[in-house]
């Protein structure tokens, strides 16, 4: 059965919906560009000529605004999908009535490509591969014979210019696309097959027998496509080389649990814009926390937030080289400004406006769309605390203190020390009032005893004693006003509700986990804020964050939970629950910012840093208790 939106042939989907469940998409990297590939074979999410570029495929926001397809005719549904292990290549196998086939798909990574000129986006020190900017799919067809369509029609900036067609070279095998009256090709397509082109869709079709091999290259900028499947394979296996190099410099347990942390590694990595070592939230906009509803964000973004997370992460599983490369991103911005931001663009942007897309439906019909984030310029006091807590988790890691970067660390504590009484938006960014949020006084702590140490390493006994002191004035403050009657530690100074950011208390250190508050907090949070045994953020009812409607369980709070309940020792409970969230991965491992605790349906952008990022601390905390009782014989191993 099809079905027709804006005279787009669409084939029936799961529910009756035209849109894939989020979790089902396929996630594709170069570092500088991403892409989602729904099971049906088509790219629906792609933005040029960065991650958070306009889009020229986005199809998961609008079924009417620009797809790639390749696949089976008639076929949809395929048998099989899996990343080529350790790899970013997605590999999809597909079962038809007369015969068997195998696709494959690839955001290009080659030889550093500025040999006779210096690239004008990167500022972190040159590596030995870069983008090649090139979007590769090859067909092997494995028995019998299969029809394959290729169908490539684009709409550029987010599905406001149609695509405009023509044929380049003698042959039918390549084609560039215009965006509307512009005479620039945006996009050209490169193929073995022939090209045609009905209105602002390029149009190939071919019966592929058993052997039959062919592919298809989108390519954009400077980018250089194959010219014969033979060197897309080619070029694909030296990417997949790339990765399975990438993925050698790291350190992962021997553990059952391995699998998840190499793909969560591989998935930050990909989240990483190369060119600035920036650390993307996710590489999507707009898709919903709430089906149908208004909680739609664009995440393109970097957030300080993500900082000592993602270091602490890297760090861990012994990634020490990206861990650096944002480290220098994050202090760059905190050199160059003054007064930090909670986020930034990939390329160190400060103006994220937020503007609505009204002409795209929105995700199953979640609106508005947006693009920019109105949060940017929110006041949020946990910035000071995760930039300095950065800065000593690679002071630690480096075993030095950059003695450059003092002056901006004095600047940074000095202005915690000066607002940390204030109210603020607090770590979700409420567009509601602002209140005295518990999180976002713990995190001032953390910039004081951060800073405290920090300045005791250099030997400077003054600004440790000072900033010791106001560490502790900052604790008192919260231990006395932070918590109710039953010493829980609430959302904010006003109110009893609770919040899952407080289970950052004890992993951040603020109070050692045998206390008896942080006991008392995080068996509140397990038994009070959750749905069938997951983490929400808070209770919508209990806060006023701005917006209306419900959302899911967080999945960072969920994997949180897990850390803080092996923290107090209820190490049971934690591998209960880590076993419950590992079971709700993605089929290829994925996870989305949130999920509904009923159905284990994917909600909000993805695939999302901050989950993945939870998922290692919680997952090496469960590996370090096995290591302790001896269950499983662990050994760091390095995953080759």
């Amino acid at each position: 059965m099809t079905t027709s939106i804006d005279g787009l042939a669409l084939r029936s989907k799961q529910g009756g919906s035209p849109f894939p469940p989020i979790a089902d998409y396929g996630f594709l990297s170069d570092c500088e560009v991403t892409a989602l590939v729904a099971p049906a074979g088509d790219v629906e999410w792609m933005c040029l000529p960065r991650m958070d570029g306009p889009s020229v495929f986005a199809a998961v926001l609008d079924r009417g605004a620009g797809r790639f397809r390749l696949g089976p005719a008639e076929i949809s549904v395929p048998s099989g999908r899996q990343y080529l292990p350790g790899t970013m290549v997605l590999e999809t196998t597909w079962a038809t009535p007369t015969g068997w086939a195998e696709v494959r798909d690839c955001l290009l990574i080659g030889p550093w490509r500025y040999q006779h000129h210096r690239s004008d986006t990167h500022v972190r020190v040159p590596a030995d591969q870069s983008a090649e900017r090139v979007l590769v799919r090859t067909v092997r067809c494995l028995t019998g014979s299969v029809d394959f369509v290729l169908e490539c029609e684009p709409a550029f900036d987010y599905g406001r210019k149609r695509a405009t067609w023509r044929h380049t070279g003698e042959g039918y095998g390549q084609a560039e696309a215009l965006a509307g009256d512009d005479e620039v090709p945006q996009l050209r397509l490169t193929t073995d097959l022939k090209l045609g082109f009905e209105g602002p869709c390029a149009m190939a079709r071919r019966r592929l027998r058993a052997g039959d091999e062919m592919f298809c290259a989108i390519s954009w900028g400077d980018g250089e496509p194959p010219g014969s499947y033979a060197a897309a394979r080619d070029r694909i296996s030296r990417t997949a080389e790339f990765w399975h190099e990438w993925m050698s410099r790291g350190t992962f347990p021997d553990h059952p649990w391995r699998n998840y942390l190499q793909r969560s590694a591989l998935t930050l990595k990909g989240l990483t814009y190369a060119p600035t070592g920036a650390l993307v939230a996710a590489p999507t906009c707009s898709l919903p926390e709430d089906p149908g509803g208004e909680r739609n964000y664009d995440y393109r973004y970097t957030w300080l937030r993500d900082s000592a997370f993602m270091l602490w992460g890297l760090y861990t599983l012994g990634l020490d080289r990206d861990a650096d490369d944002f480290f220098y991103f994050i202090t760059d911005l905190a050199e160059q400004n003054a007064d930090l931001q909670i986020m930034y663009g990939i390329g160190g942007e400060r103006d994220l406006t937020e503007h609505q897309l009204d002409h795209l439906s929105g995700y199953d019909g979640a609106r508005p769309v947006r693009i920019g984030n109105g949060a940017y310029d929110q006041r949020q006091h946990d910035v000071w605390g995760v930039l300095l807590d950065s800065v000593y988790l690679h002071t630690e890691a480096d075993d030095r203190l950059d003695a450059r970067q003092w002056p901006m660390l004095v600047r940074q504590v000095e202005a915690a020390l000066a607002h940390w009484r204030q109210p603020d938006q607090g770590i979700w960014e409420v567009r509601g009032p602002a209140r005295h949020f518990t999180s976002s006084k713990v995190l001032c702590w953390v910039a004081a005893d951060r800073g405290a140490k920090l300045a005791r390493m250099r030997g400077d006994a003054a600004r440790a004693a000072e900033w010791r002191q106001a560490a502790d004035e900052i604790h008192a403050d919260i231990c006395a006003h932070g918590t109710d009657a039953r010493g829980v530690f609430c959302q904010h100074y006003e109110t009893d509700a609770l919040d899952a950011s407080v289970l950052l208390i004890p992993l951040l250190g603020f109070l050692p986990a045998g206390d008896q508050r942080v006991r008392a907090t995080v068996l509140a949070i397990a038994d009070e804020l959750t749905e069938e045994g997951m983490v929400l953020r808070y209770r919508v009812d209990e806060a006023d964050d701005g917006f209306s409607g419900e959302e899911g369980t967080f999945t960072i709070c969920s994997f949180w939970l897990v850390s803080a309940l092996a923290e107090i020792g209820e190490v049971d409970r934690a591998r209960t629950l880590c076993e419950k969230l590992l079971s709700y991965a993605s089929p290829l491992l994925l996870y989305a910012e949130e999920l509904d605790p009923h159905t284990g349906r994917h909600l909000g952008n993805f695939p999302q840093a901050f989950s993945h990022l939870a998922l290692i601390n919680a997952v090496m905390h469960l590996v370090r208790e096995d290591e302790k009782a001896g269950a499983v014989p662990v050994e760091e191993a390095v995953a080759r």
